[in-house]
């Protein structure tokens, strides 16, 4: 038995909309990168899925696609950590509304 493309769909749409709600409503910059990273994950769900069910020439480059972005999201949190780290060694908390008072 194999699992509808459907349920895969609505499973991503779940974990994007987490993300969303986890970028909107937290003020803090770790729960930020936490949605961001919700929402590359629903989007590779969706890469696979697709790319299982309809098939075609390449079935495999829905793995690709989600490997490519798994890498940059390694990469985006490395670069993301680091400037949080910073940004709480210079303001010391990790509130995003902080580094605005760099302006000042």
């Amino acid at each position: 038995m194999t699992v509808p493309l459907v349920w895969y769909v609505f499973l991503a749409l779940i974990l994007f909309t987490i993300g969303l709600v986890v970028i909107v409503s937290r003020h803090n910059l770790i729960y930020t990168l936490m949605g961001v990273e919700l929402i590359l994950n629903g989007a590779n769900i969706n890469f696979i899925a697709f790319a299982r069910a309809l098939g075609g020439k390449y079935p495999i480059a829905g793995n690709i696609f989600s490997i490519f972005v798994i890498v940059l999201a390694a990469a985006e949190a490395a670069v993301a950590l680091a400037i949080v780290l910073h940004v709480f060694g210079h303001f010391g908390s990790v509130r995003p509304e902080d580094p605005n008072m760099l302006r000042e």
